[in-house]
């Protein structure tokens, strides 16, 4: 009987030591504003990004509703062709980033603020406004 109940007991506490043990990683959420500025709907946004070799890169970026986009480049004042390139992937929204998957799997990241999107970069940050007139059709992909 004595034995019955120390078996128990150890099993008890191995129980609880096991849930204790359990790492749980915290789940960022977002706040309302947040959620406000990255709506699950079509949205587009366009900008000028730095370039190293050329006057700037116009950029358009469409996010669509199911989770995927597309993102049209126009290598400003290049002097080898092509110049213009789309990339497209699956897009997920944390707590204050969106971050864009391309195909080969690399990912980048951006902050919504206000009307823009703000491209995240280790040197500075890089802003994109938000288009209410462009949209992209899946068959006839817009290329500038």
């Amino acid at each position: 009987m004595v034995k019955k109940a120390i078996v128990t007991a150890m099993a008890v506490i191995s129980l609880f030591t096991l849930m204790g043990c359990n790492n749980r990683a915290e789940v960022d959420t977002l706040s309302p504003a947040q959620a406000a500025e990255l709506k699950p709907m079509p949205q587009s946004w366009r900008g000028v990004l730095p370039c190293a070799d050329c006057e700037g890169i116009e950029t358009s970026l469409f996010l669509e509703k199911d989770g995927t986009w597309v993102m049209n480049e126009r290598y400003l004042g290049a002097r080898e062709e092509p110049s213009s390139f789309a990339s497209y992937g699956t897009w997920a929204r944390t707590a204050d980033k969106l971050v864009l998957t391309d195909s080969k799997g690399e990912k980048s990241y951006y902050r919504a603020k206000g009307d823009a999107l703000e491209m995240l970069d280790l040197v500075k940050v890089i802003r994109l406004n938000r288009s209410s007139t462009i949209r992209w059709n899946r068959r006839n992909p817009i290329y500038p």
